[in-house]
């Protein structure tokens, strides 16, 4: 049932988590799931007796082109037979009561699921039917449960916002984007040398037009406009910019009779 213009998601080699969406109700929502599956890197789902059986068209449509894992879908009548050749089983689980037994964040989750598939172990993770989530006997095949930490006012997710989330956190586990980047496109950001030059261009126009002469101020005022510029990782096109700028001022002031001063 691939549409065209379907993104070409192949699963990396070794060992990574399987999604196993337990008694799905809505086609949509196993498309969407496997949206938010593609978005975070995993490529197995599996789907235990959903509700209006399967393949169903809605899915796809709703996949928006991720395809490929719908194509590849599992289906089986018992969640025991869906995890049978698993080594692990983690169930997603917004409350657990009255059971003894690991609770993960989905940050630590996704921690433990790379060292699981590190060591080329097979795991699974269980997400329950859109309006009741996992009975008791569902979490009983699991050996980890994962709560998510939500505002505890009002923690209600869609099968896919639970999907995407542990996906997010399964991605971000390997992925060495930096926390924080200044994006300078083909500028870079300024040295302390173009700093320098650029602060004595503007020092000496500002002498040059009086704004500079109170003597008592006059250090306190430069050490203010030098810690402006030296923290604002101002780049180096920037910096032209503004060398422009303090240029044309210096010109139109001469232009009107304002000569500089000696």
């Amino acid at each position: 049932m691939r549409e065209e213009g379907a993104a070409p998601l192949v699963a990396p080699d070794g060992e990574t988590p399987i999604v196993v969406l337990v008694r799905p109700q809505l086609a949509e929502n196993i498309g969407t799931t496997a949206r938010a599956m593609a978005n975070g890197g995993l490529f197995h789902l599996r789907l235990v007796a959903p509700r209006d059986g399967w393949p169903q068209q809605r899915a796809w449509a709703a996949s928006s082109g991720a395809d490929r894992l719908l194509d590849a879908a599992q289906v089986f009548e018992t969640v025991d037979e869906a995890v049978a050749d698993c080594h692990r089983v983690i169930a997603t689980c917004p409350r657990p009561r009255h059971v003894v037994v690991p609770v993960m964040t989905a940050r630590g989750a996704a921690a433990e699921l790379r060292a699981i598939n590190a060591r080329g172990e097979r795991v699974a993770i269980l997400f329950g039917p859109e309006r009741a989530g996992l009975e008791s006997e569902d979490l009983a095949r699991a050996d980890t449960l994962v709560r998510y930490p939500l505002n505890p006012e009002f923690s209600s997710l869609n099968l896919a916002q639970a999907v995407m989330v542990m996906a997010y956190e399964w991605w971000v586990a390997a992925d060495g984007t930096p926390p924080r980047e200044l994006q300078t496109h083909k500028t870079h950001v300024a040295t302390k040398g173009e700093l320098e030059n650029f602060m004595g261009h503007l020092i000496d126009e500002l002498d040059a037009c009086g704004f500079l002469r109170n003597e008592p101020k006059r250090p306190g005022m430069i050490r203010n406009l030098r810690h402006w510029f030296q923290r604002g990782e101002v780049t180096e096109q920037e910096l032209r910019t503004l060398h422009g700028v303090v240029a044309e001022l210096s010109r139109g002031r001469m232009r009107h009779g304002r000569p500089e001063k000696p």
